[in-house]
């Protein structure tokens, strides 16, 4: 895989009502091609629709799902079966003085199901790959770690 891997989104946004900070809507419209939109906001904090996904919820989902499909990966390529995987991450951003912010930290909880006992210490060694691999832990600047739990069943 040494090659270069390339993306594009595109970013629809209207509707200004010239009115301020508490009056301008903030859904836009993300798309990618051949696939569905994203209608996303921002966090209901800075006065977005509370229904709709904002940056923060992507970014957390975009950690979660890019473990989940390393750690697969790896055990596929191990014969470890998992046959079921369920994470409830967790984020925290911290606000600045400056009025910006930053995640400080996100903690993913995967809960992993393997078919067999024989299976489960590696399926517990094989989240520390998983995060070595990666590709959007590997791209932020701040700690994600995981607190896994391995099952048989």
């Amino acid at each position: 895989m040494g090659h270069d891997h390339h993306y594009a989104t595109s970013l629809h946004w209207t509707g200004d009502t010239g009115s301020g900070y508490q009056s301008y809507d903030r859904t836009h419209t993300i798309r990618i091609a051949n696939k569905e939109a994203l209608i996303v906001t921002a966090d209901p904090t800075f006065l977005g629709d509370p229904t709709r996904h904002n940056p923060e919820d992507l970014l957390l989902a975009a950690l979660s799902s890019c473990h989940l499909l390393t750690y697969l990966a790896l055990c596929a390529r191990a014969r470890i079966v998992v046959t079921n995987y369920r994470d409830n991450a967790t984020g925290t951003m911290v606000a600045t003085p400056d009025g910006g912010g930053h995640f400080s930290e996100v903690v993913l909880h995967p809960e992993v199901t393997v078919s067999e006992e024989r299976m489960v210490e590696k399926a517990k060694a094989l989240h520390m790959a998983a995060h070595k691999y990666c590709f959007i832990a590997n791209s932020v600047n701040f700690p994600v770690r995981h607190e896994a739990v391995i099952n048989v069943g």
